[in-house]
């Protein structure tokens, strides 16, 4: 049987798809009259808007590159696409500091966050079909590895952080372990133990279970 390729994708967008439909659901119930509640509906928001722009720059500078030097063309249309959804984070954080008492700007801001989800949904399983497909015709597992250390390693602990706690209970039972088993080879002990205390609140008892027999913990 053939090995699988590695997907510079796969777990990235597992966090990015559950933080947006957490994300969704969380503005669609906001209450525009309360200010407790709008105030961590804006965090949400904000954090989402982040980590979706920083993604958007990752890509523009890390994976289009070496697609493109393979493959010249190869990342037009998305590269398009980056640019509106540039746009569309741009009018949603514009949305965002309307909606104190303002009900008609809530429900803009659920509605165009909707559209953006739904766009964003599409764009990464293009993502994940036509840029993997280069990725894979014109690159080794190892340097498409290469690709993701070079994100990984020049991002804030806070981003990481941020990334860690929406991809990894979202992951399948094998793919958490898998992720973690190498963080505990390779990170400070602090660093391992502090991912595990952030994700074992947001783990069900028995996926909890499952990575604590997988990792021998």
């Amino acid at each position: 049987m053939q090995h699988p390729r590695h997907d510079i994708y796969a777990f990235i967008h597992k966090g990015l798809r559950a933080f947006m439909a957490h994300t969704l659901v969380r503005v669609g119930r906001l209450d525009a009259h309360d200010s407790a509640d709008i105030a961590v509906v804006s965090e949400e928001v904000r954090a989402l808007l982040d980590i979706c722009e920083h993604h958007l720059e990752n890509e523009n500078r890390h994976v289009h590159p070496a697609m493109e030097a393979r493959q010249p063309g190869s990342c037009a249309d998305v590269a398009a696409e980056h640019e509106a959804h540039a746009l569309e984070i741009a009018q949603l954080r514009w949305l965002l500091e309307r909606v104190p008492g303002n009900d008609e700007a809530a429900q803009g801001l659920y509605r165009r966050l909707s559209d953006f989800v739904g766009h964003n949904f599409e764009h990464m399983g293009k993502e994940e079909r036509e840029h993997n497909a280069v990725l894979w015709a014109h690159y080794s597992d190892d340097e498409i590895r290469a690709i993701e250390h070079a994100i990984v390693s020049g991002e804030a602990p806070d981003r990481l952080q941020l990334a860690m706690r929406w991809m990894l209970p979202h992951m399948t039972p094998n793919e958490r372990a898998g992720m973690l088993g190498g963080m505990r080879r390779t990170a400070p002990a602090e660093v391992f133990d502090g991912v595990l205390n952030l994700i074992r609140p947001l783990l069900g008892g028995r996926d909890w279970r499952k990575l604590t027999l997988a990792l021998g913990i």
